[in-house]
């Protein structure tokens, strides 16, 4: 009896060992040596995906993955269908997790779309074989596209193409980039650094993706000490992000690789704007500084104190950080007066005397100015400047440039009716007969 239980029990332990070997095999085979699916590696990614001259699919999977092994029939079937029109391949993420991790692979399967001279695309539709071969139809058409309208893409005249970054020392660096109000990705190298010498195509190639977006500069610390001194930069390459708060950058610790660097960057976009202002207008300074250089710049007059107090002022206020907050990635700025405070300006963009709060588009450069005709209510308002950004209707021209008066800012109180000093009829006659003595 116990002879049969000890050999029951190794034909069972036999049969998980062969059960668990041939899974394994299996899962570690999900693409085997006839597969038309373009099995990747560390070693021939380059060759086989940066460097090709066309749309390549790319499957990064994990063996065990259930959800990889599921699409392997249908990666496989797309493969056979695009077969001569686009590669279709596959990388072992779990094998290679440091490539896996360059492109930022966070779970399994993702598919991404290489093609010539651009940033990989994520696919996100059905995983089934018409949906994937309609989307690498796309981007195959728009390749295409770029091609036919003499767009180089990839190959040595992506060499010859300049790069989008702005080259930064210690004389341009603040008025660059900390006085700036754009979004700024700077790279601190030395130009010995292996490290930063391999960054320097995917730099070159964010940059030239993220352009009229994000700025990207480059600092050679060799040349600016500095520079290199003053941002604590202690090794190469070092990746700063100027945003909002341009006295605290904070650094980019992402994958080196132009796809990460330019999705970093679009993130860092939405999150590192800077808050809405709405600026009392008291000095030349404030006009040239919030409109002199604004592609539009909305003036608003409020009624004054005594008539509106501070309630309703700060209600008008809040209005204009409304539309400010809603339009803050347009190139707007928005100022305020107090209803008599700026006559010449009122004088010449037609308000003045009633109507107040009244608001107008300005633009300084070209001397013209538009009206809001409506009423002075969030909805009309937002309505109001987006005509405004589509170029406007009926602008008017502004005739000089308007002189501002320096005055003393609102302190956020309600006003004072100031009293005029009482005197009596008699104190006014007797002044009048001292002076007839005097005479």
């Amino acid at each position: 009896m116990s002879g049969d239980r000890s050999r029951s029990s190794l034909f069972k332990a036999t049969s998980v060992l062969f059960t668990l070997f041939f899974v394994f095999n299996i899962c570690d085979a999900l693409y085997g040596p006839s597969s038309p699916v373009i099995q990747l590696t560390a070693s021939n990614f380059k060759s086989k995906v940066l460097n090709s001259n066309g749309v390549v699919l790319v499957e990064f999977f994990a063996p065990w993955c259930g959800h990889c092994q599921a699409l392997t029939p249908i990666w496989e079937k797309a493969a056979t269908v695009l077969k001569g029109v686009a590669t279709v391949a596959a990388l072992d993420a779990d094998e290679h997790k440091a490539l896996a991790q360059e492109y930022g692979i966070r779970g399994f399967p993702t598919i991404k779309v290489f093609a010539p001279g651009k940033a990989p695309v994520d696919y996100q539709g059905a995983r089934d074989v018409k949906p994937i071969a309609e989307f690498a139809l796309q981007q195959i058409k728009a390749l295409l596209k770029e091609r036919l309208s003499g767009k180089a893409t990839g190959g040595s005249s992506e060499k010859s193409e300049p790069s989008a970054s702005i080259e930064l020392n210690s004389r341009n660096f603040d008025e660059l980039v900390l006085k700036s109000k754009d979004l700024w990705v700077v790279e601190f190298f030395a130009p010995w650094c292996g490290h930063c010498k391999k960054l320097a195509p995917e730099w070159k190639k964010a940059a030239n993706s993220l352009k009229g977006k994000v700025k990207l500069g480059h600092v050679d610390c060799d040349a600016e000490k500095s520079l290199m001194s003053r941002f604590n930069v202690q090794g190469f390459p070092t990746i700063l992000v100027f945003g909002a708060d341009k006295d605290t950058p904070i650094p980019y610790e992402g994958a080196r690789t132009a796809s990460a660097i330019e999705s970093f960057a679009l993130e860092q976009l939405d999150t590192n704007v800077a808050p809405p202002e709405v600026t009392e207008l008291t000095s030349h300074d404030v006009m040239e500084d919030k409109c002199g250089s604004a592609a539009i710049c909305f003036v608003a007059f409020l009624p004054d104190i005594l008539d509106s107090k501070a309630e309703g002022r700060n209600k008008y206020i809040q209005q204009l950080l409304s539309v400010a907050e809603k339009f803050k990635r347009s190139p707007y700025s928005y100022v305020w007066a107090a209803a008599g405070k700026q006559p010449d300006l009122e004088n010449r963009v037609g308000v003045g005397g009633y109507g107040y709060p009244a608001l107008v588009a300005l633009n300084v450069k070209k001397g013209a100015y538009a009206p809001l005709k409506s009423a002075f209510e969030l909805d009309q308002i937002i309505e109001f400047v987006k005509e405004a950004g589509r170029g406007g209707k009926g602008n008017l021209p502004l005739e000089g440039v308007p002189k501002i008066v320096k005055t003393e800012p609102w302190d956020g109180k309600d006003g004072e009716i100031i009293e005029e000093d009482e005197f009596s009829l008699e104190e006014l006659m007797g002044e009048d007969n001292t002076s007839k003595d005097e005479l």
